[in-house]
């Protein structure tokens, strides 16, 4: 007789990745279509398979068109698998991805794709009626906004800018962060993204260079704020049988943990634009993650998150536990999150320096951790790195983290 086994829980991998160049709007002459194809068929030949093997689709982004996923896709072969399209805000890409883990762990397909692309406009992003205009009470983060309105009233400046800015404001008086702490963010993933082709921006800057930029929201500078951009990313998710299969082991990274957490009342309660902006969601994430991988911080190499401006690093710095509470600060300023520090934090450059094309931001990260734990990210490669997390959030709101491993 046969000794019992435990079933081992189904896991999913990530084989392949690929992405575009994030640019400028309007710098480049192509549609949404043109960048999905282009970031499709990298992740496709980095996985080594053919669109054919792809059982179903799940595709993100923000300001397009009502099923411009299938779009999306028809240029990668037509043969007729479900396509679904997602929005999740600034977290698009990462629900994707999360999706199509869920499709995998399921059992439902071998091999699903993850895309997410953006074609944006010019421009800081609105608000959703952040003026206190007519349409404020019907933007879904109106609550949100109302939070800061009551805190801090409304500035002639841009909406989501504001609020982070809000946040930063609240952060310095209430633990003495600095303004050149927060700049320290910037100099930082600026200095990463001289190294990574695909980044928007690749001049480098120095704290003092920060901090002398473009006011947009005291304390934030131009060069602590993530640019409008268009790109697209795309990953390869399947099942350990699909690995086996197909001799994928030197490219697999199991997706060893991933959670998605969306606001609570904790997110309102303190009527701060710190809690506000995410930080509740981001810490629940993450514990979630921790307590399924049995990782923690102290486990992390590498890590990819969302920096859309750079007090939001600091706060998920806390959220992630790399720190107490009130320390984010002081950490960036030691050194710690870059490269000969404890963790390597956005060495892609980030959403400050890298872009930020809505839907693909979420897995470009994914991406990028990839390549880090294959050892092909050339020469931003953190050394020996093992263990990697993103984080993608989107205000409104939705914290997506992604644990993986080599």
């Amino acid at each position: 007789m046969k000794p019992a086994t435990t079933a081992q829980p189904a896991k999913a991998y990530v084989v392949g990745v690929g992405m575009t160049r994030f640019e400028k709007p309007q710098t480049r002459d192509w549609q949404y279509w043109d960048m999905a194809k282009e970031a499709g068929t990298a992740a496709l030949a980095d996985a080594r398979i053919p669109y054919e093997q792809i059982r179903q689709a799940v595709v993100g982004y923000c300001f397009q068109p009502s099923t411009a996923g299938q779009r999306a896709v028809y240029g990668l072969g037509l043969t007729g698998i479900p396509v679904y399209n997602v929005n999740n805000n600034c977290a698009t890409g990462s629900t994707a991805l999360m999706t199509a883990r869920q499709f995998v762990e399921g059992g439902v397909s071998d091999c699903v794709l993850a895309l997410g692309f953006e074609k944006m406009t010019r421009g800081s992003l609105g608000g959703g009626g952040a003026d206190g205009g007519a349409d404020f009470k019907a933007s879904p983060v109106a609550r949100h906004y109302g939070i800061m309105a009551a805190a801090h009233g409304f500035e002639r400046t841009p909406p989501t800018a504001q609020i982070f800015g809000n946040a930063a404001r609240e952060h310095m008086a209430r633990y003495g962060t600095t303004e050149a702490q927060l700049a320290a963010v910037g100099a930082k993933n600026h200095r990463h993204s001289v190294n990574n082709p695909y980044a928007q921006f690749q001049d480098p800057y120095t704290v003092e260079e920060v901090l002398a930029a473009k006011p947009v929201h005291s304390p934030l500078t131009r060069l602590q704020c993530s640019p409008t951009s268009d790109g697209a990313a795309a990953a390869v998710v399947v099942s350990r049988r699909f690995v086996e299969e197909h001799g994928l082991h030197d490219r697999a990274v199991e997706i060893a943990a991933q959670a998605m957490t969306t606001d609570t009342e904790e997110s309102f309660a303190s009527g701060t634009c710190i809690d506000a902006v995410g930080l509740p969601v981001s810490r629940a994430a993450a514990r979630q993650v921790y307590a399924a991988s049995g990782l923690s911080a102290a486990d992390l190499d590498v890590i990819e998150l969302h920096d859309c401006f750079s007090v939001n690093e600091l706060l998920t710095y806390e959220a992630l536990g790399l720190c107490g509470e009130g320390e984010s600060g002081k950490l960036v300023e030691s050194g710690a999150t870059t490269y000969g520090g404890r963790w390597v934090v956005n060495p892609s450059g980030g959403l400050i320096s890298k872009g930020h094309p809505l839907g693909a931001t979420g897995i470009a990260q994914v991406a990028e951790i990839t390549w880090q734990l294959r050892g092909e990210a050339g020469e931003r490669q953190v050394p020996g790195a093992q263990v990697g997390l993103t984080h993608n959030i989107g205000l409104g709101g939705a914290a997506v983290v992604t644990l993986l491993r080599r």
